[in-house]
């Protein structure tokens, strides 16, 4: 008790020898439950923090049955502690619930050395029961006198504008790109001018590049060396004039001797390298990369690349490449032309839309030549828009490096100042192997040490989701370790199953992060495998933030009980009744954001690695505007706010009325209402009045219309 009380806990925190019946076990023929008593539950604000047994002084508080007793006790589902302790009198030993070790052990005798410590782990300040946050503007942070590296606020939701930088927009198709600025405005609110910016899943380079453009030094890395080569060619200083002279050369020569007869291509084949037995990945149409290419394509790109090797002077031998490496998207036999095309040549690569190397029903075969200049003006567009930030002199501020995240030994210890990264999702894309034909034509090879070192799950090496995890926590373990004190990283995630966030969120925990906070984010259009997915593939994304600070506080698991369908159910009507309806990302968002700051992603995971059958069940489901709504005529299930479920009703029934222009009197209006809010809990007339003036206006004496959309307030409607 005086460590306890020296820690900071008050009696009214100190709960002593709760009984708690067993979850699982029951004896005897008559099933008799078997009750649990712990000797202290420690209490912050509601809920548990951590539990303490005491035991005699001659047992064991390190290893055997005393550690797994204990253990039970903290993942009771009434209690869900992070932390268990034991003290024998003599000694004092903590423990995490996912370690085989204790983290803290010490003789008592010994405690003030270890005190600080303690306090660290255990002391009420140590921990956080979900989290309210104040967003902010970019356009206030710059505003702000003195930089505050530690209290930084929290972004809001950025509009993209994803093709309005000629850096990153049609430059060369990748699989996955963030949008620009939004990450230079990520960077710019948690950096100053000179700090060092790390991306280790470094991908298109969009990290990198929008730290240098605003003045800090960047780091970008990734194990692909299509996406290093990408980055280090876009970035390599020249003189435009010199490369559009180079590309002339090159041009005038090709058109000069192009292969196009059956003898011409037959001989260009024999003479001019191209790839040849790369294995594809299972899964695709064929089996090597030459046949993703008719023999003309082979011919074509073999000499095209041979004339490019020729030039001279190395970078601007790079830039032609860069061009070369993007007609490759377009040049092959997966090339699909999009159905909603308006010009010739809109469409992509089989490998960006479906993931898979998969022959076009009907493959085009373009002019190599002219697409050849568009991806020559599209990297010139490019190189003017970096050269006056990225160039000769500037260029020492950048490391562009083929590695993998699971090892930054190349960093010293706290070097950087912020981490932006856009780490793999999962089974989501095999980044290795849907980069074989670049790689194959580019010559960059990859080894089985890269793909045993890539974080995915499944591809062509069958990774596990064991695997998976297991590479990911040791890339967040070296992104702690680099990463300065009072410095931020922030983690750019899309995925559906909450099993990949409670990793997240655990291992950063572990490794000494904490969390500040989660802000869904859209990336911008509706990709074609959401378009074909609706319920598998999510649009937008979480971005997690954490702080790398000397006393972290831990999130604490919410005491949910068994059954957290309620909450869950809770959650995803309130999203409903807020929006007017939400789809699937809003519901994913939500949930996944409150599991993190209320702590019950761990039980997510068990029940809900998909929504999509309970939402289907459960809710309407409107094809058209991907919105999931209360059935019709429909109760809400769980308690949501008595304004809220009004507003969503009134708005339900006036745009019928409208669809069926029928006019929307107050009476009927309320009869219909009363019906469908839940236990007979009923609004005064009044009351739905006063949410009918604020989503509606008035129509001759006793008739209502749905406002206009965008004027109706949601003002003191919160969940």
């Amino acid at each position: 008790m005086p460590i306890l009380y020296a820690l900071g806990y008050t009696q009214t925190h100190i709960v002593r020898s709760k009984a708690l019946q067993h979850p699982f076990l029951k004896i005897g023929s008559k099933k008799r439950p078997v009750t649990l008593i712990p000797d202290y539950l420690l209490k912050v604000e509601d809920s548990y923090a951590w539990v303490l047994d005491a035991k005699a002084p001659k047992e064991n508080i390190k290893v055997g049955g005393n550690i797994e007793q204990v253990y039970s006790y903290s993942i009771h589902p009434e209690i869900r502690t992070k932390f268990f302790a034991l003290c024998n009198g003599l000694a004092f030993s903590l423990f995490r619930q996912d370690a085989q070790e204790p983290i803290l052990y010490f003789e008592l005798a010994d405690i003030a050395d270890y005190w600080e410590t303690l306090a660290g782990y255990l002391s009420p300040d140590s921990f956080q029961s979900g989290k309210t946050f104040t967003y902010t503007s970019v356009k206030k942070v710059a505003q702000t006198a003195k930089f505050d590296y530690l209290n930084r606020p929290l972004l809001e939701e950025i509009a993209g504008k994803k093709q309005s930088a000629k850096r990153h927009f049609g430059v060369h198709g990748y699989f996955t790109k963030q949008t620009w600025n939004v990450v230079q405005d990520y960077i710019q609110n948690f950096s100053q001018k000179g700090d060092l910016v790390l991306d280790p899943f470094g991908g298109s380079g969009v990290t990198a590049i929008e730290a240098m453009m605003i003045d800090r030094r960047a780091i970008h890395l990734d194990l692909n060396p299509m996406s290093v080569f990408l980055v280090d060619n876009l970035t390599s200083p020249i003189k435009i004039t010199n490369l559009q002279t180079s590309f002339e050369r090159v041009k005038n020569t090709y058109i000069a001797n192009e292969p196009k007869t059956d003898k011409q291509i037959d001989s260009a084949l024999k003479k001019y390298h191209y790839p040849k037995d790369w294995v594809l990945p299972k899964g695709s149409d064929v089996e090597v990369v030459q046949d993703l290419f008719s023999n003309k394509q082979l011919a074509q790109l073999g000499f095209l690349k041979y004339l490019i090797l020729q030039e001279p002077v190395e970078n601007i031998k790079k830039s032609l490449l860069l061009m070369f490496s993007g007609l490759l998207t377009k040049a092959n036999k997966t090339y699909h032309t999009s159905e909603i095309a308006t010009k010739d040549g809109q469409g992509d690569a089989s490998a960006f839309r479906y993931y898979r190397y998969r022959i076009a029903p009907n493959p085009k075969d373009i002019d190599l030549m002219k697409y050849f200049e568009l991806r020559c003006q599209k990297i010139i567009n490019a190189k003017r828009e970096i050269e006056y930030k990225i160039n000769q002199e500037t260029l020492e501020n950048l490391q562009v490096i083929q590695g993998t995240a699971t090892n930054l030994a190349f960093l010293k210890r706290e070097s950087v100042d912020y981490i932006y990264t856009d780490p793999p999702y999962g089974k989501k894309i095999p980044y290795l192997d849907l980069s074989v034909m670049w790689n194959a034509w580019l010559d960059l090879k990859v080894t089985e040490q890269d793909y045993a070192l890539e974080a995915i799950e499944g591809g062509e090496h069958g990774k596990s989701k064991a695997e998976y995890n297991d590479l990911m926590a040791q890339s967040i373990s070296e992104m702690y370790r680099v990463l300065k004190f009072d410095r931020w990283m922030s983690f750019v995630f899309a995925h559906k199953d909450p099993e990949f966030w409670h990793l997240i969120i655990e291992t950063a925990e572990r490794c000494g992060f904490e969390y500040a906070g989660a802000v869904a984010q859209k990336n911008g259009q509706t990709s074609f495998k959401k378009r074909q997915n609706p319920f598998t593939v999510l649009s937008g994304q979480l971005i997690i933030n954490f702080k790398k600070v000397r006393k972290p506080k831990y999130i604490m698991k919410a005491s949910l009980g068994l059954d957290i369908s309620e909450i869950v159910m809770q959650t995803i009507e309130g999203i409903i009744a807020k929006n007017h309806g939400a789809t699937l990302e809003q519901i994913n968002d939500e949930l996944i954001i409150k599991g993190l700051e209320l702590g019950f992603l761990d039980l997510m995971k068990k029940e809900y690695t998909d929504l999509t059958p309970i939402l289907l069940d459960t809710f309407a489901y409107d094809d058209k505007t991907e919105l999931f709504s209360i059935k019709e005529n429909k109760k809400f299930k769980t308690h949501v706010d008595l304004n809220l479920r009004v507003r969503y009703y009134l708005i339900s029934y006036l745009r019928r009325m409208e669809r069926e222009k029928k006019a929307a009197h107050f009476d009927e209006i309320v009869l219909h209402i009363l019906p469908l809010l839940k236990n007979g809990i009923t609004p005064e007339r009044q009351t739905v009045l006063n949410v009918l003036e604020d989503i509606a206006d008035r129509v001759g004496e006793d008739s209502w219309k749905l406002r206009e959309k965008g004027q109706a307030s949601l003002d003191g409607f919160m969940i």
